[in-house]
């Protein structure tokens, strides 16, 4: 029988980011619109495979998904051994933007889930003229710490299979088991201590901070969208409410029977929600 290829092209690139050469790999699908799409915590690009492969996004979208320095196929800067790894807002921004200029992309949409979710708030604020919407999924301006992150590295227990245990109980019960599973096994890879460094970011009290961003966006040059799955306990549905009502024009969705994972653990309804937000994207002025 014939093998099966998919239309998703996987490559590396060069940048220089915080001083240090990084060796990043990135996925990309599609043609037309740029739509740069960022991972959740401890994970990687794997998560958006299931979008990529949709030709009712790719007939419009050039889809792009990289994965950070220190995740996935990408590798930690020189020295990487003797420091201790943690995900700033600043460090993060560069990452994005250094990604999107490197490849001169015109106006992306920036679509993140989960700590790829949280850090478009800033970037919205301080690059919205850049940009052509974003999308945040499962995103909150301040998000409650719910267990003691410090056992996601330490000698005593299996650094991947308890980052996998943490988060199996934010997908939704009604998502495919196979698809949940698939989900859990790109946390079980994650790299010793990243998980860790990247909740240093997502869980960081920066409210003010936040707040100052949130005020500064203009959604009429760079529109927010908003969606949350009801089953997500981490950012929960009123996070998003409370950060939607706090950045005037921003549209806010609560999914049905979604988590927090929505385009790996359940990809076929995420499409139902999905779909009119890119629609909408692209048919703006």
């Amino acid at each position: 029988m014939a093998a099966e290829i998919e239309s998703i092209v996987g490559r590396y690139m060069h940048l220089t980011l915080g001083g240090r050469s990084c060796r990043v790999y990135f996925e990309e699908a599609g043609k037309g619109i740029p739509l740069v799409c960022l991972h959740t915590a401890g994970a990687d690009t794997r998560q958006y495979r299931h979008l990529m492969v949709d030709p009712a996004v790719t007939e419009y979208y050039r889809m792009l998904a990289f994965d950070l320095p220190w995740h996935g196929k990408s590798t930690p800067p020189p020295g990487w051994h003797e420091e201790e790894y943690r995900l700033t807002t600043e460090a993060y921004i560069e990452a994005i933007m250094g990604f999107c200029r490197a490849l001169e992309l015109d106006r992306p949409v920036v679509m993140g889930c989960s700590m790829g979710g949280r850090i478009v708030i800033p970037l919205a604020a301080k690059y919205g003229k850049e940009l052509r919407a974003v999308i945040g999924l499962e995103a909150g301006y301040q998000v409650q710490p719910w267990f003691d992150n410090t056992w996601l590295h330490h000698p005593d227990v299996h650094g991947g299979e308890i980052c996998a245990a943490r988060v199996s109980g934010l997908m939704a019960p009604q998502s495919p088991e196979e698809k949940r599973w698939e989900t859990l096994w790109g946390y079980m890879q994650s790299g010793p201590g990243v998980f860790k460094g990247d909740l240093y970011f997502y869980f960081q009290r920066a409210e003010s901070d936040f707040l100052n961003y949130m005020a500064r966006i203009d959604t009429k040059v760079c529109p927010v969208y908003l969606l949350t799955g009801e089953y997500d306990y981490s950012c929960t549905p009123e996070d998003t409410k409370q950060t939607g009502a706090k950045i005037a024009g921003a549209e806010v969705t609560i999914m049905k029977e979604m988590g927090h994972f929505p385009m790996s653990e359940n990809p076929i309804s995420f499409r139902r929600y999905i779909l009119p937000v890119l629609e909408n994207i692209r048919h703006q002025k």
